[in-house]
């Protein structure tokens, strides 16, 4: 009796829906970019919704599968899949909407740090995701050493366990390219080599740096490495 239970859990598991359920967070702006929209309808295929606040910020649950489509005054936008939108905690959209009353905005500067540390803590479930085995499976209670059934379980959840992955791979991605914007930024870029416009624009570019090296190398090596590229642009643009 208790394998058949145990067999029509399993049946359940694989029934149930395996996919993952993420926040997709961004702001909703005017036709300009530049001021926020309120009580924007934000809407999923899956049926969920919100609505975009005072300061033009939404959050809603979205799976792999879902797409999504904003409404305002009554005028829908086309649907965004959830799975082409690169930053899930960043999808920022521009409706064509002109603001005819302004209001006062504050603007509170960006903090890396602070940044980071709350993406992690958003999506904690997905940073430490890490697939089923062996030492995963195995659990030691009172009796001795015994098998995770909420594990076991785990290891036959396919497209959960593929989705999953591949999320955590492109946060941890959005994370290392975020670092690298850190301390490749334009400001300390235009200090050091006072370029400006596109010629700023294409150093940029071309000479990003891999996440590894910006990981592992000091602040002053780290400038030396921009001043050489720069003298190496000069040269190539014939300064």
């Amino acid at each position: 009796m208790t394998i058949r239970l145990f067999l029509l859990f399993i049946c359940c598991a694989f029934l149930h829906s395996a996919w993952g359920q993420y926040q997709l967070k961004g702001t909703v702006y005017d036709s300009s970019h530049t001021y926020p929209l309120e009580s924007v309808s934000v809407m999923t295929t899956a049926g969920r919704g919100t609505v975009s606040n005072g300061n033009g910020a939404y959050q809603v649950e979205v799976s792999d599968r879902d797409s999504i489509w904003f409404s305002y005054l009554g005028k829908p936008t086309r649907k965004f899949a959830v799975k082409r939108i690169t930053d899930l905690n960043q999808f920022d959209i521009a409706l064509q909407v002109p603001v005819t009353v302004l209001r006062e905005i504050k603007i509170t500067p960006r903090n890396y740090r602070q940044d980071s540390l709350q993406n992690r803590m958003d999506y904690a479930k997905a940073f430490d995701f890490q697939r089923p085995n062996l030492s995963t499976m195995t659990s030691i209670g009172p009796n001795g050493a015994g098998i995770d059934l909420d594990e076991l379980i785990r290891v036959f959840q396919f497209r959960k366990n593929r989705s999953m992955a591949a999320f955590q791979k492109r946060l941890l991605q959005q994370e290392q390219e975020k670092f690298i914007d850190h301390r490749f930024s334009r400001a300390l870029v235009r200090r050091l080599t006072e370029l400006t416009g596109d010629d700023l624009e294409t150093f940029m570019v071309k000479y990003r740096p891999p996440y590894d090296f910006v990981l592992l190398t000091g602040d002053y090596d780290f400038q030396a490495y921009i001043r050489q590229s720069f003298k190496e642009f000069k040269a190539a643009k014939g300064f």
